[in-house]
C-alpha cells in the first residue's frame, strides 16, 4: 500500500451510504448527538449500568454529583450461602444509601477482589469457585473506575466495601486519586463495614445473640441477604433439610428474618450516609 493511500485512509472514511465523512464532520455529528433530547422517559433507578447514557447525562445536569463504587467479592461463605453474598447485600445497601443521599448513583458492584493467593492457593482460594485478583489489579480497577466517573462529571467518588479484604485497597485508591486530582473528592468510608456495630444493634433491638459455629457465615448478614433474595441463603432447602439456622439462631420464620435484615440495613444506611456527609464536609 502506498504512503498516499495510507494517508487518505487515516484522514477520510466512508459512510455506509457512500457519502464522504471527514474527521471534522464526524466531530460535528458527535457533538449534535451528545446534546440530543432524551427520546423516552427516564427509568427510575440509581444503578448506572441500568441507565442509558442520556439518562446519566441528564441526571448529572439535574444535580447528581456523587458516584458510589461498591466492592464485594466471589468467595466461599460456608455450606449454605452463595459465593456472591457480599454482592447481594450491596444490591440492597447501595440502593438505600444513594436514595437517602439524594444526589447519588451507584456504579456496578465490583465483584472481583483479592481473595487470597491463586497458585499456590491461600485464603478463600482454597475453596472451589472463589475468584481472586491481585491487590495491584484491584486497586488499579478502582482507580480507573474513579477516573472514569470523575471524567463524566461526578464530583464525589465514594468507595464502600462489604468485605474485610477490600478495605485497604479502597483506601489506597482514594488516596492516589486525591493526590492525582489535588482534591479530597475520592472518599473511602470505613464506617460502612462496621460489623460490630451492626451486630450490637441487632442484639439491642431484637435480643438476638449468636454463638459461632465456625462457618464463614452469620445470622445478621444472612438476614440482610435474605431481605434482598432468600434463595441466596438457600432458605427453602435448609428448611427441608432441618438446617435453617446459623450460630444458634433460626432463620424461621422467613418473614421475621427479613424484618431483621431490613432493620439492620436501615441502621447501616443511616450510619453510612452520616459518615459520607461528614467526610464531604472535611
Amino acid at each position: 500500500m502506498s504512503r498516499f493511500r495510507i494517508l487518505v485512509i487515516s484522514f477520510v472514511t466512508f459512510s455506509f451510504m457512500g457519502g464522504l465523512v471527514t474527521p471534522a464532520s464526524a466531530q460535528i455529528e458527535l457533538e449534535d448527538e451528545l446534546v440530543m433530547e432524551r427520546p423516552i422517559p427516564a427509568l427510575n433507578t440509581i444503578w448506572i449500568e441500568e441507565m442509558t447514557w442520556i439518562e446519566i447525562r441528564d441526571a448529572l445536569a439535574e444535580g447528581k454529583r456523587t458516584a458510589i463504587v461498591p466492592t464485594g467479592g466471589i468467595e466461599q461463605n460456608g455450606p449454605y450461602v452463595v459465593m456472591g453474598k457480599h454482592n447481594y447485600v450491596l444490591e440492597g445497601m447501595c440502593e438505600r444509601i444513594a436514595r437517602m443521599l439524594g444526589d447519588a448513583l451507584c456504579a456496578p458492584i465490583i465483584k472481583l477482589v483479592p481473595e487470597g493467593g491463586i497458585n499456590p492457593p491461600t485464603g478463600h482460594m482454597r475453596y472451589s469457585g472463589t475468584l481472586s485478583v491481585r491487590q495491584e489489579t484491584f486497586e488499579a480497577m478502582l482507580e480507573d473506575v474513579g477516573r472514569s466517573l470523575h471524567q463524566h462529571g461526578f464530583e464525589w467518588i465514594v468507595f464502600i466495601g462489604d468485605s474485610g479484604g477490600n478495605q485497604t485497597g479502597m483506601q489506597n485508591a482514594a488516596n492516589l486519586l486525591n493526590e492525582e486530582w489535588g482534591t479530597e473528592k475520592a472518599l473511602f468510608i470505613p464506617e460502612f463495614y462496621d460489623n460490630a456495630g451492626v451486630q450490637l444493634h441487632m442484639e439491642e433491638t431484637f435480643g438476638i445473640f449468636e454463638e459461632s459455629e465456625g462457618w464463614h457465615d452469620n445470622y445478621w448478614l444472612s438476614a440482610m441477604q435474605a431481605a434482598v433474595d432468600p434463595e441466596t441463603v438457600r432458605y427453602e432447602e435448609r428448611v427441608q433439610s432441618g438446617r435453617a439456622s446459623i450460630n444458634g439462631v433460626s432463620l424461621v420464620p422467613l418473614g421475621r428474618t427479613i424484618a431483621v435484615g431490613e432493620e439492620l440495613m436501615r441502621w447501616r444506611t443511616d450510619q453510612t450516609v452520616a459518615a459520607i456527609l461528614t467526610a464531604m464536609e472535611r
